[in-house]
């Protein structure tokens, strides 16, 4: 067996990429956070408490805590929730992907080695 694609070298690179990607998806997360609480400090006037609770509530998809005052933080709150949702989801696959790989790469050695995969004729 080739030491590149030994089990725990494997394993190493599923980890790192694992990781590579919740750390990216928690940036996401946190920035989207971020937009949240300024959408609600600027729309509503909200403190910087306050905005985050708002913030956090939407985009874990419980809803806002307090009741909107303005059509403009109306509107925000809104469009902020679709973007919520839209986020969660991307955030989630992002973060997903290696399990994904990982499982489809597993199943695949298991038909090679059974011989159920047809390998391809290569010409020269």
């Amino acid at each position: 067996m080739n030491d590149d694609l030994a089990p725990s070298h494997l394993r190493r690179i599923f980890y790192k990429k694992l990781t590579r990607n919740l750390a990216i998806g928690t940036a996401i997360i946190l920035f989207s956070l971020g937009l949240g609480m300024a959408g609600y400090a600027y729309f509503e006037k909200m403190g910087w408490v306050d905005a985050y609770v708002n913030a956090v509530m939407i985009l874990s998809g419980m809803g806002p805590v307090d009741t909107l005052q303005t059509d403009e933080g109306k509107i925000f709150a809104g469009s902020y929730a679709l973007f919520s949702g839209i986020i969660f989801l991307v955030v989630i696959g992002f973060i997903l992907i290696p399990v994904f790989h990982r499982l489809f790469h597993k199943f695949h050695i298991e038909e090679l080695e059974r011989g159920q995969v047809k390998q391809k004729k290569t010409t020269h």
